[in-house]
């Protein structure tokens, strides 16, 4: 495998990697990127995407996979006010701003987002919060190269303080889009460690598992490897390389949870996307040095290579001891039965 090393004047850092595959299996070249979003400012975000697709279409990718929250924003260090048994004006007042951020889906920015995929020719896997009336959720949003909006993951469970801002995702939206390039799918940040969820993924076929994240651990890298082998497939983690500049300035933004003092250069995510093979070899990343585009050559012969050894919903399960049932209906908090009885008149003609 040899690294080859290209600039972007004026832009992110770019790593290619050919892995020479053999000819007779197809090969994707796929980019993850690694930059931060322009917080509360989503017209800029979204500009600021089309500039790194464009840069990812010239060096030949056919998928882009973004970070967790890239549209909107990731709000970290954010507590929106939070105590036990009371919530601040200001911390209401931020929240009013970060739901302003947020995008419908469909939406305008939806339409956008796909009108750039059919324009560089890409399939598109991106990071947002999708806002549904006054409810947030952290999303995943899919399109492909024909400049088509695919569908949507929600995250089925937000993280610690995460579930004081963001919905939770329902069984509905787990989708495996089966494409020209791949069964492409995605689950958000610590969902990833959720065994469960992921056999749901694999029991779909997933074979490109895209893991957005906000995690720039060390230890992050160790699940990623896991899944890859776990799941015979590849793994492309995007993670945002975020400056405390990036965000806005005190006291409009405040960072809690930290004992530093923060000066404008202050890294407060580093990052670490990585591009892992079904076999848990490392083909790109993980960098950790600032905003980047990470890109690999997928053989994905390696697919049925690695699943000769370990096919973890096939060969190598026993549906006989251990099974798993999902419920991927839509929930709903409220039914109007008029409405459902008047769907399923409709189905039924």
């Amino acid at each position: 495998m040899a690294l080859v090393p290209t600039t972007i004047p004026d832009g992110p850092v770019v790593t290619e990697v050919d892995m020479g595959a053999d000819s007779a299996t197809p090969t994707l070249r796929a980019t993850v990127v690694q930059a931060s979003t322009i917080f509360y400012d989503t017209p800029a975000t979204l500009d600021k995407a089309e500039r790194l697709i464009a840069d990812a279409s010239a060096l030949g990718s056919q998928l882009v996979v973004f970070p967790e929250a890239f549209i909107g924003g990731y709000p970290r260090g954010s507590t929106f006010g939070v105590t036990i048994g009371a919530r601040s004006l200001k911390g209401k007042e931020e929240f009013r701003k970060y739901h302003a951020a947020a995008i419908d889906v469909p939406g305008p920015e939806v339409d956008r987002l796909a009108a750039i995929a059919g324009k560089y020719k890409i399939y598109l896997v991106m990071g947002a919060i999708e806002r549904e009336g006054y409810t947030l959720y952290c999303t995943v949003l899919f399109f492909n190269s024909q400049g088509q909006y695919l569908g949507k993951h929600r995250k089925l469970m937000p993280t610690a303080l995460e579930r004081i801002m963001w919905g939770f995702g329902d069984g509905s939206t787990i989708p495996v889009f089966e494409t020209p390039i791949g069964k492409i799918g995605a689950l958000i940040c610590w969902e990833n460690r959720m065994p469960l969820l992921r056999t749901a993924m694999y029991g779909k076929g997933l074979e490109i598992y895209c893991a957005p994240t906000a995690d720039s651990r060390d230890v992050w890298q160790a699940s990623m490897t896991h899944i890859a082998l776990e799941g015979g497939c590849f793994v492309l983690s995007a993670n945002q390389f975020c400056r405390r500049k990036d965000y806005p300035p005190p006291p409009e933004y405040v960072f809690a949870g930290t004992n530093e003092d923060l000066s404008p250069d202050s890294v407060v995510c580093a990052g670490g996307s990585v591009i892992i093979s079904p076999s848990g070899q490392v083909l790109a990343g993980p960098n950790y040095e600032g905003e980047a585009l990470i890109s690999a050559d997928l053989d994905l012969g390696e697919i049925v290579r690695a699943k000769f050894d370990f096919d973890v919903v096939g060969h190598y399960s026993r549906p006989d001891v251990l099974s798993l049932t999902v419920r991927d209906h839509p929930t709903k908090s409220v039914f109007f039965t008029s409405a459902e009885e008047m769907e399923s008149s409709q189905k039924s003609l």
